[in-house]
């Protein structure tokens, strides 16, 4: 059982003893904490909030209005929902804030609750340490009855979410209606159901779904990395589609199906969107230290300038901001199109390749083919206790100084052939290695050597 407060919000396991897992005493005292800094603050003072199709949905959804409502504060409840229709609501209801109930691609025993500033974006680091201080402290006051807030239900944002990405300018409805794709979707048994399906309905598809009970009882790991993905794989070839659509239970991450049930790739996820706005709307790009390279090749191939930033949203936001990035994300299937909002959204991203793809009148394997052919290898290296991966860090920084080094996010070693991503764990004694080159051999082989060189410091220390 495990209870985890960050500076991102708060996810456990549900059950078990306060302080320990995410039980009601918990939920309700960060809720707290975080209502009291909105009170604090200059915005107003309302609060959107939505969730998943989780199990325990309904029993935090309550007890987190009821919080709110308690603080003094009004609350939009939009309901079932996903992550991106909830920062598009909170920026649409002019809030103070959000919060979305959802413990992302987590199994069916978690839940989290996730905090959004009055922007509709996760909250800043800052922001995050103030919450965890207020939490510790005890430093929420309660309304007293003259004060209480107050509650609205509203559940029109996923139609307003769809409508929004339909009327982007570039987006040429007709040309992807005329296509009739035949796609299959796997909902994972969550909102993916009541987001994507009627998104492609309106997209003129035939649309075949699996796992589409709203239960949160989800049918499989709900990671939509290729080992989940194998029923949506199969469905997809027994059904002659022209692609499958898998997305996690809060519908902010996309993985593609082929349709020959070939995995497209999450780290492509990014690239195809890129590739379809990049020819409408040249301009720089963003995603993490830890995607493909081939956001890079794709955003040059263009004439545009591509910018890596630190793991994690809230750093490709920022960094997207900074180098006015026409589509940003992270290579886990992340999209993030400016001209709808700062955040991954699924539906955004579905619509760009589903348009690439009628524009170009290729099938998706085709697509993939006129891409790099990248290959990512995912390690890590057990620390042995008294080692200091800073110093081995410098190290490999003193050995590798002829390459292109950077050091924002652990250290990353750009070769000619790939590169390497080499970074501690904040919760484990390991270092992560990412290697990244054509072919998986290649990409081994560079993690490898990164590996061994690891090693043989801690073998030397």
């Amino acid at each position: 059982m495990t209870l985890i407060k960050s500076i991102s919000g708060i996810r456990g396991t549900i059950g078990g003893k306060p302080g320990e897992n995410l039980t009601p005493f918990d939920i309700v005292e960060c809720t707290a904490a975080y209502a009291q800094i909105i009170k604090e603050k200059k915005v107003a003072p309302k609060v959107v909030v939505g969730r998943d199709g989780r199990m325990t949905g309904e029993i935090v959804n309550a007890l987190v209005i009821s919080t709110l409502v308690s603080m003094g504060l009004e609350v939009v409840d939009i309901g079932f929902s996903t992550t991106p229709t909830v920062e598009i609501a909170v920026a649409l209801e002019k809030a103070g804030a959000g919060i979305i109930i959802t413990a992302s691609h987590n199994p069916k025993e978690w839940n989290a609750l996730k905090f959004l500033n009055e922007k509709g974006e996760f909250i800043s680091p800052e922001t995050g340490e103030k919450v965890l201080e207020y939490i510790k402290n005890k430093k929420a006051v309660f309304a007293d009855l003259k004060s209480i807030g107050h509650y609205e239900k509203n559940e029109k944002y996923i139609d307003v979410h769809i409508d929004k990405i339909l009327n982007l300018s570039y987006i040429e409805v007709d040309k992807i209606q005329g296509k009739k794709y035949k796609v299959v979707v796997d909902c994972i048994n969550s909102t993916g159901v009541i987001s994507i399906v009627p998104l492609l309905k309106l997209l003129g598809c035939t649309v075949i779904t699996i796992n589409d009970d709203l239960t949160g009882d989800f049918a499989h790991n709900p990671e939509p990395l290729p080992e989940n993905l194998k029923e949506l794989a199969r469905t997809v070839v027994v059904q002659k589609a022209d692609l499958g659509i898998a997305v996690d239970p809060d519908v902010d991450r996309l993985s593609l199906v082929c349709e020959n049930g070939d995995m497209f790739g999450e780290e492509y996820t990014l690239v195809a969107s890129a590739d379809y706005i990049l020819n409408k709307k040249p301009g720089n790009t963003v995603s993490n230290l830890s995607s493909s390279r081939a956001l890079q090749d794709i955003t040059e191939r263009y004439g545009g300038q591509y910018f890596p930033s630190k793991v994690g949203e809230v750093n490709v936001v920022a960094k997207m901001k900074k180098v006015d990035a026409v589509i940003g994300g992270e290579g886990n299937g992340g999209v993030i199109l400016p001209d709808l909002h700062y955040g991954r959204d699924s539906l955004v991203g579905i619509t760009l390749i589903l348009a690439l793809l009628a524009e170009k009148n290729i099938s998706l394997c085709e697509l993939k083919k006129t891409y790099p052919d990248y290959t990512i290898s995912k390690n890590k290296i057990y620390l042995p206790e008294g080692i200091n991966p800073e110093k081995i860090i410098l190290n490999l920084i003193a050995k590798y100084e002829e390459e292109k080094i950077n050091v924002e996010d652990g250290l990353k070693i750009d070769f000619a052939e790939g590169w390497v991503q080499l970074r501690k764990s904040n919760t484990e004694p390991i270092m992560r290695v990412y290697a990244e080159s054509y072919g998986e051999e290649k990409a081994k082989e560079l993690a490898e050597m990164i590996i061994n060189d690891v090693n043989e410091l801690i073998k030397d220390s």
